[in-house]
């Protein structure tokens, strides 16, 4: 059956000049190639040629997940508000979650993921154990208010995503499950033909234990993570983990009060000393849901609050104001150190382990301390990690030192374990007739992200360049400007639309062959052929879009080469 799309029917406007607002390169590229069109801040129209590329990786992942025995199910967008507040996700979501109510006054929301709703499903379908383990997937539109929209479709409002639920009675078919889904990722991300790295991450409002990010590595990626040239670890920043190393405390003086006038900064006071920032104690003083709370990490190191946000959740931290320090004379502004601190929780980064000795703020205007021991003069009541990684820190794994890289989030995969069957009281019959409590898997894929991640990765300085599996076509014929080579230009594409090839084929009068040679660049399917100016002889041009390179065949020949 022909596949043929002539371009004077299809509805495309590429534009020459990049949009005010573009930062990144997809969303410049998608843009002027005519995919996708703004509405709203973070609300995007997908057209003709967006979509098809869009249907082309929801159809790989459809197939990949069909393979594992996944079963597609569509559930509602708009969702009422007791199932999330039966999790806490209701308040822990935030000013992220689309609320809204009916003409009734009831609330509801905008679906950012479904847990919640997956597992009222499973209750209601399920009673046995028989009827375990099951994974149920959808592909759907997804909402997050997000605060600063930017980026294309990069980071919207309102997404495509592929959301999946794996339900077991035992933790072993849960890691089953779990690998299940993380194998038929990679399977995906090959298909898609993205770069991507795979990293231990942390679970956030999701909830669960184990859990990891496929990210694909681009320099307008928003997620920083790391990689050890060494060994295979990788992770997200936020989960990355220094061993506690306690040392022996005993060779350290006693605790000795400086005089340190006009030193409230760790700049100031290393400058005053003439020591490292490195010798010194930061205490940083947050309230963790309204109680004060002081973290402590060294002084050349700053404190990573989405971390200490992930260890704390879902507890809400925020900085502490000048109003906070009224009524405290045991937190002197610039001055705060751990010792002598009253009804104040201590946390620490694990490089602030027992024995070692530092200098830091002695609780008293213009006055430090310094041989100030952790487990003599202070205790820490725990040790988290709360550092920004930085390059160069050791490799958990093997201690080399780890590499920095941005990228961007286009799958996600949590062992949820039992928190959402908790909450619904989700169990079924078991082998010995008693009631087992269900234990859950949650899996991600950003469809429509992963478009704007292989512009990114595959674009250059001419325009896209779509890998052939979610390319809107499998050929680009350019007819360049003559009726004879118009008339070509057609046949050659209706032959290879009647081979079961995917063509689009330029076809437009009154258009320049300069325009139409850009334009292909621009929109770029894989290949180009070019009716032009050996059109009489029945010779037409084909070209590699990626690698540039260019061949003058027969038509036969070229329509046999493109056949395969």
């Amino acid at each position: 059956m022909a596949q043929v799309q002539r371009m004077s029917r299809l509805m495309v406007k590429t534009l020459r000049d990049d949009p005010a607002d573009a930062e990144t390169l997809s969303h410049k590229l998608l843009v002027r190639a005519g995919y996708v069109r703004r509405n709203a801040a973070g609300i995007w129209s997908w057209l003709p040629l967006g979509k098809r590329v869009l249907e082309n990786v929801t159809r790989v992942v459809r197939e990949e997940m069909d393979a594992i025995g996944a079963q597609e199910v569509l559930l509602p967008a708009l969702l009422p508000k007791e199932p999330y507040e039966a999790t806490g996700r209701w308040e822990e979501y935030g000013a992220e979650l689309f609320r809204l109510k009916d003409r009734k006054g009831a609330d509801y929301l905008l679906g950012p993921t479904h847990e919640e709703i997956f597992t009222q499903l499973v209750k209601d379908q399920c009673t046995s154990y028989k009827d375990l383990p099951v994974i149920l997937y959808q592909i759907q539109t997804k909402y997050r208010d997000e605060a600063r929209p930017r980026s294309g479709i990069l980071r919207g409002r309102e997404f495509q995503m592929k959301d999946s639920y794996s339900f077991d009675t035992t933790d072993e078919g849960l890691a089953e499950s779990y690998a299940l889904h993380r194998e038929a990722y990679v399977r995906i991300f090959e298909r898609l033909g993205l770069e991507h790295k795979i990293v231990s991450a942390v679970s956030g409002a999701m909830g669960g234990s184990a859990s990891e990010e496929f990210l694909a590595p681009a320099a307008a990626g928003e997620d920083t993570f790391v990689y050890c040239p060494s060994c295979d670890y990788a992770a997200n920043t936020e989960a990355v983990t220094f061993a506690l190393a306690p040392v022996d405390g005993d060779a350290h003086g006693p605790l000795e009060e400086l005089d340190t006038p006009d030193t409230p900064t760790i700049e100031t006071l290393a400058d005053h000393l003439g020591v490292p920032a490195s010798a010194t104690l930061k205490n940083l003083l947050v309230k963790v849901d309204g109680e004060i709370v002081a973290v402590g990490v060294p002084g050349d190191r700053e404190v990573d609050l989405g971390k200490l946000g992930d260890h704390l959740a879902p507890a809400v931290v925020e900085l502490v104001t000048a109003e906070d320090f009224v009524g405290r004379p045991d937190l002197v502004r610039g001055y705060v150190g751990p010792q002598g601190l009253e009804k104040v929780r201590y946390i620490a980064d694990p490089r602030i382990a027992p024995g070692t000795a530092w200098i830091t703020g002695a609780n008293k205007e213009g006055k430090h301390a310094k041989n100030v021991v952790a487990g003599r003069d202070f205790e820490v009541d725990d040790h988290l990690d709360v550092v920004v990684v930085e390059d160069g820190d050791p490799c958990p794994s093997c201690g080399t030192g780890l590499k920095l890289d941005r990228a961007i989030e286009i799958g996600h995969i949590f062992q949820l374990g039992r928190k959402y069957a908790d909450a619904f009281q989700l169990d079924v019959l078991g082998q010995n007739g008693k009631p087992v409590r269900v234990t859950m898997g949650s899996y991600g894929i950003g469809v429509s992200r992963a478009v704007a991640a292989l512009a990114e990765q595959t674009a250059d300085e001419q325009g896209l360049c779509w890998p052939a599996e979610i390319a809107p076509a499998d050929v680009h014929v350019v007819a360049a400007g003559k009726a004879l080579q118009t008339e070509l230009a057609l046949d050659v594409a209706r032959q290879l639309g009647e081979a079961g090839l995917r063509v689009l084929v330029d076809d437009r009068a009154g258009v320049s062959p300069g325009v139409k040679f850009t334009d292909a660049e621009l929109i770029g399917v894989p290949k180009i052929l070019v009716a032009g100016r050996r059109s009489a002889d029945g010779v037409v041009e084909l070209k590699d879009r990626r690698t540039g390179e260019r061949e003058e065949l027969p038509v036969a020949e070229a329509v046999a080469r493109l056949r395969g």
